[in-house]
């Protein structure tokens, strides 16, 4: 996939703006990397603001290949405002996420610490007693089937932040995301992708050139309102899932 800054504003005002991510736009530079990232665009779309003192703060940051929505605030105080929210676990956020196989529940609360499980993906965290506290709701919104297997669409609650929490917590109980390169596999996708491409087996394997993780909805309390923002699930998720 070529990443291409174009992303879409949902909601602005004088202090926040909420933007539509597309997959694989990566939100901030990497490893000293040359390419298209959210944070560029958006300073050049803001350049006005910053130009008079604005300083932007992506707040929420999703992978590269997770597509939705994110805050991002225009100057200190609405960072500080909408941190403190964050701290307090007031930050509503949900995401849909295309798993393989049909689970047995129907709702399902995931409480596993995680922390960096180390190898040879440094990326990679991993379920781990000893690691930070992690809580995951899940909801099935549907299950579907088609000639490359079983899958189901998933509604994901998370009540904590944790780097990679709900790819992490999806393979631990049993249902990885569809797509996903590090999680649910030996990782050997990603390896592939970082030194230079997939193979036609890991393609095939993969059935998705990106993980299949939408952030789906955000809600925040801002000048004594709470807001809400959604975002419907992308056309590539939604060939996948049949509609």
């Amino acid at each position: 996939m070529r990443a291409v800054c174009e992303f879409r504003v949902i909601d602005e005002s004088d202090d926040w703006i909420v933007v539509d991510k597309p997959a694989p736009l990566a939100v901030h530079p990497a490893n000293g990397k040359v390419e298209a990232t959210l944070l560029g665009g958006l300073e050049e779309l803001l350049s006005y603001e910053r130009a008079n003192g604005g300083r932007l703060s992506i707040l929420t940051r999703l992978d590269r290949e997770t597509s939705g929505l994110v805050l991002v605030a225009k100057h200190a105080a609405a960072a500080r405002h909408f941190s403190r929210q964050f701290e307090r676990r007031e930050i509503g956020k949900e995401y849909l996420a295309v798993v393989h196989g049909w689970p047995a529940w129907e709702e399902t609360r995931v409480e596993a610490s995680i922390r960096r499980a180390g190898g040879a993906i440094w990326l990679r965290q991993a379920v781990d007693p000893a690691g930070r506290d992690c809580v995951t709701g899940l909801r099935v919104e549907r299950r579907f089937a088609s000639a490359l297997g079983r899958f189901a669409l998933l509604r994901c609650f998370p009540e904590t932040g944790r780097m990679h929490q709900i790819r992490v917590h999806l393979e631990h109980a049993g249902h990885p995301l569809v797509g996903d390169k590090i999680y649910g596999t030996d990782g050997r996708a990603y390896l592939e992708q970082v030194a230079g491409g997939l193979t036609e087996e890991s393609v095939a394997r993969l059935m998705l050139p990106r993980h299949a993780l939408h952030a789906c909805r955000l809600a925040a309390e801002w000048d004594g309102r709470r807001i809400e923002w959604q975002s419907d699930l992308p056309a590539d998720l939604t060939r996948f899932c049949g509609g």
